[in-house]
């Protein structure tokens, strides 16, 4: 739990000036530090809004568009995949013309359960991966060479998966499930090790600084780089969605044409990755590899816990709390006598302990990333027991990006703007928050939804989305499919307000030469819900939809609570937070002391 006493602040960074309420308010002449001449009051008084982006932040949003297309247009399409088998008459997992009103395209037959293990892997295995690629990126290649090396391995497993789906090893659907692992198993390693760089790239290629500028209406605003960076999440997250907008076409394609058909165009589509990366190569702003910032880290971690370890846990926990708990890992505390493999200054001491903070915050991640994982399979295994209309059930996961996209552009010209023109501070913590609370309402209207499909479906809850005619149609609730499209609007919505934040609460709070290990430990908040979700493989059934769904609402609004009880007051240091690292120093200390301490 985080104190925001000033004390905790000033232990956060020693240079951080708090206001006290009591104090003499010529304070507000001083500059903001990290700015171009922005004065306290200035910053106060002024409005903020986002600078211009680059056009490289746009090259790079192309990248992640393109790798994005070619997941989702793979993932989503695994659901039906997996579980349904080959329908009458096909050899690709296509349906029949005649067939298509109301049929559902499949391939494997393996069923719900092993669907649903399959699937659950690869989103776990997607999430740990960022960590290898990101520790890379930032110890040895940098983010650029590391995006290149996966984005090759990723096209390797891309065209193994489309060998999987071949006819000829469909028909062999314990050889054809086989060859599918093995290719998720690549393409996760080459995609975990892009995603855990490609979003911090993206703000990289950003480098303004807090500054002031007079509009043509003569009106002084700010420049703010921490708007800047979220409206350049928005973006990023609405390039993610228009990516993952590839599944509605390979919802088409598999149903009409066979898996393998579908899984080649998004192969296809991937190689606008390496293409665009050595497009502009040369223009990028790259963040060169610091070496041994990992295990700086990890010492500075160390020398803060050492004198604040104790037999009684209780007390250790409170000596971590205390606003003095890093100072052992400052070299001003030494009194000159600074060990030799000290070699960071105070300021990189308070960036650590700004990342360890964010950190905090991501770990009630796995909470939420438990609603949105419903999205992906067991919504669709939903929709495939209502009548469909000639809509694939599988197309009906695409409302959740396509209502991202439209709702992304209100939120950043519309929604967020008048909320800062009314003083309204909508901070990270309390977007995060409204994340949760609207993940939630998506369940239970998931749940609600369910148990009403129990009632009409012909066979209740014994498994509606295989019940079926005596000439093996589906046999559908009399539920027109598109009223399942709530909760995928509704998680869509959840993510603007939790999952870009994260996002940008990642890159802002942590050390500069070490953003990508930040952003691959909160995407990996993600691999632990998967693992949480395997776990509940058992429950992961029809007939126990509703009460899974029910629980997770219920998860999610109690966990979301704590989230905002620990972190209330964390937002009064945002600005503070923000300012760290922003001079001139990269938070290591100079050669030349290095040299004196040896």
């Amino acid at each position: 739990m985080i104190s925001a006493d000033e004390k905790t602040i000033k232990a956060v960074h020693d240079d951080v000036s708090v206001v006290d309420e009591k104090a003499d308010h010529s304070s507000d002449d001083h500059l903001v530090e990290g700015s171009d001449d922005v004065t306290e009051l200035e910053f106060k008084t002024l409005r903020h809004v986002a600078d211009t982006l680059p056009y490289t932040a746009w090259l790079v949003v192309i990248v992640e568009f393109a790798e994005r297309w070619s997941y989702y247009g793979t993932t989503n399409s695994y659901n039906n995949y997996i579980r349904a088998g080959l329908p009458r008459g096909s050899t690709t997992g296509a349906v029949a013309w005649y067939d298509r009103e109301n049929g559902v395209a499949g391939a494997l037959g393996q069923g719900v359960q092993k669907a649903f293990a399959i699937r659950t892997f690869n989103t776990f295995w997607v999430y740990v991966t960022p960590l290898l690629g990101g520790i890379l990126a930032d110890t040895v290649w940098g983010r650029y060479k590391t995006i290149m090396v996966f984005s090759l391995i990723c096209l390797v497993g891309h065209v193994i998966l489309v060998a999987s789906a071949a006819p000829s090893v469909i028909a062999h659907p314990s050889t054809s499930v086989g060859v599918l692992v093995l290719s998720i198993a690549i393409i996760g390693l080459g995609a975990g090790g892009i995603k855990a760089n490609v979003s911090p790239m993206v703000a990289d290629q950003y480098t303004g600084k807090l500054r002031k500028e007079t509009l043509p209406s003569g009106e002084v605003i700010i420049r703010s780089p921490a708007i800047t960076y979220q409206s350049i999440y928005l973006f990023f997250y609405a390039a993610i969605n228009l990516g993952s907008c590839g599944a509605i076409s390979a919802a088409f394609i598999a149903r009409d044409h066979g898996y393998w058909v579908s899984f080649l165009v998004p192969t296809l589509i991937f190689c606008l990755v390496p293409v665009v990366l050595v497009v502009g190569k040369g223009q990028y702003v790259k963040t060169p590899p610091r070496g041994s910032v990992v295990l700086e880290t990890i010492r500075v971690i160390g020398y803060a816990l050492s004198p604040a370890w104790s037999l009684n846990p209780l007390q250790t926990i409170r000596n971590v709390r205390k606003p003095d708990f890093w100072d052992p890992a400052k070299p001003s505390s030494r009194n000159g006598n600074i060990p030799a493999k000290m070699v960071w200054d105070d300021e990189f001491v308070g960036e650590v302990a700004r990342t360890v903070k964010a950190c905090q915050v991501f770990l009630f991640f796995p909470f939420f990333w438990l609603c949105y994982s419903q999205i992906d399979g067991n919504l669709g295994t939903m929709a495939a027991a209502m009548k469909l209309h000639g809509t694939p059930n599988d197309l009906i996961q695409n409302f959740n990006p396509i209502s991202i996209i439209i709702m992304i552009p209100i939120f950043n010209y519309g929604i967020y703007p008048l909320l800062r023109k009314w003083g309204i501070n909508f901070s990270p913590i309390k977007r995060i928050y409204a994340g949760f609370l609207v993940a939630g309402l998506a369940m239970l209207y998931a749940a609600i939804l369910e148990k009403f499909l129990y009632e009409k479906s012909p066979c209740h809850d014994n498994q509606p989305s295989e019940c079926q005619n005596a000439d093996t149609t589906p046999n559908q609730a009399p539920i027109n499919v598109w009223v399942v499209s709530g909760p995928y609007i509704l998680v869509g919505l959840a993510e603007i307000f939790a999952s870009i934040t994260s996002l940008e609460y990642a890159y802002t709070k942590a050390p500069q030469r070490m953003k990508s290990v930040v952003m691959a430990f909160s995407q990996f908040q993600n691999a632990l819900s998967s693992a949480i979700n395997f776990a509940l493989t058992a429950v992961n059934v029809e007939w126990r939809y509703t009460w899974l769904f029910g629980s997770f609402a219920v998860v999610a609004w109690v966990v979301g609570t704590i989230f905002m009880i620990v972190f209330r007051d964390l937002d009064k240091m945002e600005d503070h937070l923000n300012i760290i690292g922003t001079g001139d120093r990269a938070g290591f200390a100079d050669e030349a002391e290095i040299k004196d301490r040896t």
